[in-house]
Formats: structure tokens, sequence, C-alpha cells
């Protein structure tokens, strides 16, 4: 109302951006994925026998069909979500099928790829269930503590069962196993992005100041106690576990989710500090962590001994024959590096038979995969969801670097899954399951700038 007695109208608001969904690329890409996947399929068995395997027609139909349901149910409960998630975990699992039926042709005794295409099913089975019943990531928020402690138990459980290769890190029950640690990383990335949600402030701007250093600050009692409760439980599944990658990819997560949270590089220097230390006392002090930083640090000294090559060796000499180009799938010797060539080592397959090219190209989906879910948490506004998308992301991240490093003699070698490519039925289920997670703080990173969207 105006002196005169006038009303003036209010501005209106501007219309809502009606955002592209973008389902139909979605749906291309699956199809792409799932081509590619059956191509990889027949040549395994054109180089091996010179003819198609008789079971292609079948792989191809059972991975269409469920990539299809999956990319159903994202239609219609997430339909802004990144269109690239869904695709590159087709692609990146179809490839993973490939490589295992084709060391299971020198292995007849020992066939994984059926054991693995039944886990695929349950992993996109997982998947879909996410994604149709979780319909808000910020439900998540409400079960921290409750995350923290069910993240404890399966992480604890694995120590009262005998180790396998001199880790504690399975379950073995009747011929059937699985690693309890998978679904504990996403259970602590749940838990360290409600605490840190939570507590961000505290962390950015109380404590006391060490010295003259107004820089440097360190936190509260209360603050930091959780902290170095993090700390320990990295190095107790250290000791405890024998696993140095489960140990490393903890306490790498939580220092990212910390430098994110609070925007100070010091957590970087101190996570690093705090890491270094206890990797040094444990690789001194347990013998089988021991042995693996020895192997690392002279990967031909058995050679050089007169027996032979070990396994860190014979996958360097893969990677060595692969070259540029690769061998083509079917034509390597990477099953001489022995038990583990399906799961831990299976990366020297893929470098050998696909060639550098070939490995570039799979570390491109990785990276795309991590970028989309970095994309997706920085587009939200909830700091829970931004660091839950990011710690999920860092997860895929952290584990492609510790075992990338580790097959290549560029830190020492773990006992951690390829994301979707190694053997490991708990490994393919738990990266579906983060494949779904993502999608689902995808739809709503992109359907929050949409006023006809939901939240």
């Amino acid at each position: 109302m105006t002196k005169a007695g006038t009303t003036v109208a209010a501005d209106p608001s501007p219309p809502a951006v009606r955002l592209p969904r973008r389902r139909g690329i979605e749906f291309s890409l699956i199809v792409v994925a799932v081509l590619l996947s059956v191509y990889g399929y027949c040549a395994v068995g054109l180089a091996k026998s010179g003819t198609v395997p008789p079971g292609a027609a079948g792989y191809g139909a059972g991975l269409g069909v469920l990539a299809l349901l999956a990319h159903a149910a994202v239609h219609f409960r997430a339909p802004y979500a990144d269109p690239l998630l869904l695709p590159i975990g087709v692609l990146l699992n179809g490839l993973g099928l490939v490589l295992i039926y084709r060391l299971d042709l020198e292995t007849p005794d020992d066939q994984a790829a059926p054991t693995q295409l039944v886990w695929s099913t349950l992993g996109i089975a997982f998947f879909i269930v996410v994604v149709v019943l979780l319909r808000d990531h910020r439900l998540l928020q409400r079960y921290t503590y409750v995350s923290v402690v069910a993240a404890l138990a399966l992480l604890t459980v694995p120590i009262f069962f005998p180790s396998v290769n001199g880790a504690r890190i399975w379950i073995r029950i009747d011929g059937f196993s699985f690693q309890p640690g998978e679904f504990a990383k996403v259970l602590l990335a749940v838990f360290f992005a409600g605490y840190l949600a939570a507590n961000r402030h505290a962390l950015t701007y109380s404590g006391r100041q060490i010295w003259r250093f107004k820089r440097l600050q360190l936190p509260t009692g209360r603050v930091l106690g959780p902290i170095v409760a993090i700390w320990l439980l990295s190095v107790g599944v250290l000791v405890l576990e024998r696993d140095l990658g489960t140990s490393l990819l903890f306490f790498g997560l939580f220092v990212i989710l910390l430098y994110v949270a609070t925007g100070r590089t010091g957590w970087i220097a101190v996570g690093l500090l705090l890491a270094v230390v206890g990797a040094v006392a444990v690789g001194r002090l347990e013998p089988h962590v021991h042995s693996r930083v020895e192997d690392w640090l002279h990967p031909f000294a058995s050679i050089d001994a007169g027996q032979g090559p070990n396994q860190l060796a014979q996958s360097l000499f893969a990677f060595a024959a692969g070259g540029m180009l690769g061998t083509g799938l079917g034509l390597g010797h990477s099953i001489l590096i022995g038990f583990a060539t399906k799961s831990d080592f299976i990366l020297a397959t893929a470098g050998e038979e696909l060639g550098l090219v070939g490995l570039c190209a799979v570390f491109l989906l990785y990276a795309l995969l991590v970028e989309r879910g970095f994309r997706a948490g920085l587009a939200l506004r909830d700091p829970f969801g931004r660091l839950l998308a990011i710690g999920l992301a860092s997860i895929v991240a952290l584990q492609v670097f510790v075992i990338a490093g580790g097959v290549t003699g560029l830190i020492p070698l773990t006992g951690m899954a390829m994301p979707f490519l190694a053997q490991g039925g708990s490994s393919v289920v738990t990266n579906w399951i983060i494949v779904a997670l993502l999608i689902r703080i995808s739809d709503s990173a992109r359907s929050q700038y949409d006023g006809t969207a939901g939240p």
C-alpha cells in the first residue's frame, strides 16, 4: 500500500526451472554397456576355442534384464538422478564377469563366474530395494550411532574365525563365506557423515590455540575423543585382522570427510601423521604386515634367491606383457600369478589383455563414477547429504588407489577387492548399494532446483 492509497502488486516469483530427466540417455548408455560386456564374453571364447561361447546369449540376456530392472527403478523412483552412475556400474560389473569367466577357462576345477553372476544379481536386487524404499537420504542421519555400532559388530566378528591367507576378514560357515568389513564401510560412511555434520562448527572454530600458532587449534576433548577413537579403531583392525587395506580405507575416509566438513588442511596433516605412525609401528611388529612391506620393497628378491617370481613380480610381468594395446582377451598368462588372480590381482589380467589403453579406460570409468558422486554431494544444501555423497565416492576412490597401487608395486599389497571387477560377493553387493545411494543423493541434488519435484 502506497501513500496515495494505491496497491502495488508484488513481483511474481520466477517460474521453477524444469530440469531434464535424461532417462533416455541412461537407457542408451546401459544398452552400450551390455553390448560391450557381451562382446568381451564372445571375444574370450573366440580367442580360446575359435567359437562363440554357448552361454553368450544367456549371459547377455541375464545382464540386460538386470540392467533394465535397475533402470526402471531409477526411472520411476529417482527420475532426476545422474544418468551416468548406473551405466558405469553395469559396464564395470559386466567387465568383471568377463575377466572372471576368462580366468575360469584356465581353472576348470574352480569356476567362479556363475557364483559371481548370482552375487551380481543379488547386488542389483539390493540396488533396486534402496532406490525404491529410501525416498530421502536424510533419513539415514537418524541412525548415525546405530550405524557405528553395527559397523563395529561386523568388524569384530571375523576375529573369531580362522584366518584366510594370513588375514582375519572372512566369515566361513559350511562353504558359505562373506566379508562383513565390506558392509561396515558403508555404515561407517553414514556415521562419519552424521557425526561431522552435527559437530562441524565445533571442529572448525572451537578449541585451544597451540603455542603461538593462531591457525592451529586443538579441539576440546569432547570433540577430539571420537577422532582418536577412529584412529585406534583403524590400528586395531590392522593388528587384530592383519588387514592393511581396510585400515587405510577407514582412516583415509575419515580424514577426507574431516577436511570436507571443516575446510582445515591441518587435519589432513594430522591424519597422515597418525596413519604413518600406526602403519610403521604395526609394519615392524606384525609379521604378516611386515612380509607384505618386504615384498613391496624387494619384489624380485625371490627370483634373485632362485625361488622363482612371487605374486607381485608375476603381476608386474603381466602389466609389462600387455604393452600399449594388450595381448587381447583370452590370450594372456596372468593365471601364473596364482590363487588370488581372480580377486586381488584381477587388475593384472585387465592390464595384460587390454593393455595400457584399456587399463586407462577402466580407470577413467572409476574416475567418472567418483566425480559424479562428488558433484552430487557438492550440489546438495544439507551438510549430511554432502558428506555422505563425498564419503561414498571416496570409498570407491580409496579402494581403487589401494588395490591398483598394490598390484603395480606403488604401495604395499593389500587384500581388498577391486570394485565390481574382482571376485567377491560381499564386495559387488556393497558396491551396488553405494551406487544406489549416490543415485538417490543425485536425484535429491537435481530435484531441489525444480519446484515441481520432491525434496
